[in-house]
């Protein structure tokens, strides 16, 4: 009875959450309609979405969200570094292929949505076949670097949070 009406837990809880803190204010009206959207959401994309994704860690996920945090706000002074004190001459952007290995698409939707989020890189496409992200990144004068800082630093991650 409880699968049948949360389909995708994670997902319920995840809307719940996200719906009271867009409220920002603890009411009961407000929760009892973050609970009908924690099940009715998920009810809708249940056949849309029939595989259930494993999380191996729980605290691995955590501690990813805090790396994530960490190097937006490293990035976000780098950009700043680049854009207020490099010559346009100087900023070398570049289109690089990003070969990944994870299968899961919640997975693949993460790293794509951690790329974009850190500022200076933004996934703009995925291959047909979802084992290449095409990322642009705003200054890489080595691309090969840069790829493999992504391949290490949240995809490896990544493979060991979602199984």
């Amino acid at each position: 009875m409880i699968r049948r009406l949360f389909p995708h837990p994670w997902l319920s809880a995840t809307l719940i959450v996200t719906w009271m803190l867009l409220v920002n204010q603890p009411a009961l009206g407000s929760l009892v309609f973050a609970v009908i959207l924690g099940i009715v959401i998920p009810l809708l994309v249940a056949p849309y979405w029939p595989g259930q994704t494993q999380l191996r860690s729980p605290l691995r996920l955590a501690a990813y969200v805090l790396l994530v945090i960490g190097d937006i706000v490293r990035a976000n002074v780098a950009v700043a570094k680049i854009v207020l004190f490099y010559r346009t001459d100087d900023i070398h952007s570049a289109w690089i292929a990003v070969p990944i290995e994870l299968t899961s698409p919640e997975a693949i939707s993460m790293l794509a949505g951690t790329i974009t989020l850190t500022p200076g890189t933004v996934v703009t496409d995925v291959s047909a076949c979802g084992r290449v992200l095409l990322v642009h990144c705003l200054h890489a004068p080595d691309p090969d670097a840069v790829r493999d800082e992504i391949k290490a630093r949240y995809e490896a991650r990544l493979k060991r949070i979602f199984a």
